[in-house]
């Protein structure tokens, strides 16, 4: 399942996270695709940790970890600016990480929305920082520096803390992949991490699928939901 780390069946803890009854049914049904309960295991989530979830989207993510953390834990469901709505007579919804952090049933979890360009900020030092899907997007932001991004997010770990990077697979010869086909090349996010001061840990195949097209982009219908995803973990030095 993994290079360079140890890969442990995940934890009863970890299991009863991905089984809280109070997780919508739109997210339970794409378990069998998404494989939470390894993910929490190779993202090394445990109670009691300061996790951040790095721009949640629907916060499929972001319920599972703020049970895998517990009462003692804390999530931090860091995205942009919530999205204005085009019809005044109609408000945009809430994001749903702000949904999320105003539900009893996850009181340990925190919304908080910034511009991506100003790279990540919390109140407090985090054990773990994770993305999913979005590292391609983060690219796309204009005038982005990705240094700085990543610099960032080194600077609110904790030393010793992780950083996981999950996203779908682009051929290295593609042009143009983040923004066409919202994919990425792996080694491209590789050599950005390490450039930042992070150190490789290790990787997880749980999630590859040798027979997508990565030419596709990831909403094709013959693709969707089932690419070739990559998860890479990374440590910041103690």
């Amino acid at each position: 399942l993994s290079t360079g780390a140890a890969y442990a069946k995940p934890t009863p803890a970890m299991e009863a996270a991905v089984a809280d009854k109070a997780r919508p049914e739109a997210d339970t049904k794409r378990d069998a695709d998404r494989k939470p309960a390894e993910m929490l295991d190779f993202a090394g989530i445990k109670p009691g940790q300061t996790v951040v979830d790095l721009i949640p989207g629907g916060g499929y993510f972001t319920r599972i970890f703020a049970k895998a953390v517990g009462p003692k834990g804390t999530v931090y469901a860091v995205g942009g600016p919530p999205r204005a709505s085009s019809d005044p007579a109609k408000p945009a919804p809430p994001p749903a990480a702000d949904t999320i952090a105003a539900d009893p049933a996850y009181s340990n979890v925190k919304s908080l929305h910034a511009p991506l360009a100003g790279g990540l900020s919390i109140p407090t030092k985090a054990d773990v920082v994770w993305t999913s899907q979005n590292y391609h997007d983060v690219k796309n932001v204009p005038n982005i520096d990705m240094l700085a991004f990543n610099k960032s997010i080194f600077n609110a770990l904790k030393p010793g803390g992780t950083y996981v990077v999950l996203d779908h697979v682009a051929n290295a010869d593609a042009v143009n992949a983040t923004s066409t086909l919202h994919r990425i090349d792996p080694a491209v996010v590789k050599k950005e991490v390490e450039a930042a001061g992070f150190k490789f840990v290790g990787e997880s195949s749980v999630l590859r699928n040798p027979s997508d097209d990565h030419t596709k982009g990831v909403f094709d219908g013959a693709v969707k939901s089932h690419t070739d995803q990559f998860i890479y973990k990374f440590s910041k030095p103690k």
